[in-house]
């Protein structure tokens, strides 16, 4: 047996996904805009302002983002940068916030965009651990930072470091959509195979700030609409690669048992797979 790698929902090489930030009512004009062209976001929203239904209304955002298939993340209660504060504010700033979301519309919020600051693991990595594993007692599964570009369009090799491919308004965007787009994962060199991911990020109100709503509409003509591609959430796209991750081999890598509740595609030496919940199967054979 030679590479296996994991492979997107029904054997797909890449996947899209957003994420924007604060909750803004700019945000309604953003929905409608990205599910015309049916890509998906995470919508990072501030606990206090979700609790007075600042900008965005309860019904908003149950009907028209969670109805809608998008995901609500944390974004802090205050929106307090998390490397700024005493370790203690910034665990109440997260529980907070998680609470507020759960309470107002009866989910399990499991994601988080740092707030304010970026959290990077290389400049700070004392800071950095101590806020990886608050994050993780406060049942947060991955964080999104920001601060220099993700072009090689790699999944995370640490969900509390998750870095995006850009943001909209990088003067390159276009050029890494383009490249994203025409990259023929089956094409790599062997060693080379792994699936690629295109992650957006923004806010909504920079478009009605700067008056170029049809940047955005550029963007998802150019992203959505492609049957090889996978659109979906931050947390959806945590979720599947962790149980990619969970599978089992034995010794000579020539079977695999998914031990997970996800049905699960690889490729194996250029074979591609399908792993059901509970299942064995024989590769190479």
């Amino acid at each position: 047996m030679n590479y296996i790698f994991p492979r997107f929902p029904e054997g797909r090489t890449k996947a899209v996904t957003l994420s924007y930030d604060d909750g803004h009512h700019h945000d309604i004009r953003l929905a409608e805009t990205i599910n015309r062209y049916g890509l998906k976001c995470t919508f990072n929203l501030m606990g206090s302002r979700v609790e007075k239904e600042r900008f965005l209304s309860h019904a908003f955002i149950r009907e028209e983002l969670l109805g809608k298939g998008h995901e609500i993340a944390n974004h802090g209660y205050l929106h307090r940068a998390q490397n700024k504060i005493r370790p203690i504010e910034g665990i109440r700033d997260v529980l907070d916030c998680r609470i507020a979301l759960e309470k107002a519309f009866g989910i399990i919020v499991r994601g988080m965009a740092y707030p304010d600051s970026p959290v990077n693991r290389f400049t700070d990595p004392d800071t950095y651990e101590r806020i990886r594993g608050n994050l993780t007692d406060l049942g947060i599964d991955y964080a999104r930072t920001f601060g220099g570009d993700n072009d090689a369009f790699a999944l995370p090799t640490d969900w509390y470091h998750w870095v995006p491919t850009a943001h909209h308004d990088n003067p390159e965007i276009m050029d890494y959509i383009d490249r994203f787009m025409t990259l023929d994962v089956s094409a790599q060199y062997i060693a080379n195979r792994h699936p690629r991911l295109f992650y957006l990020w923004g806010h909504s109100f920079e478009f009605e700030h700067k008056q170029n709503w049809d940047h955005l509409e550029e963007i998802c003509r150019k992203l959505g609409g492609r049957s090889d591609i996978w659109y979906a959430t931050n947390i959806e796209i945590c979720d599947y690669v962790r149980a990619y991750d969970a599978l089992r081999y034995n010794a000579e890598g020539t079977a695999v048992y998914n031990p997970t509740c996800h049905t699960v595609w690889l490729d194996a030496a250029g074979v591609p797979y399908t792993v059901r919940p509970g299942e064995t199967v024989r590769l190479g054979t």
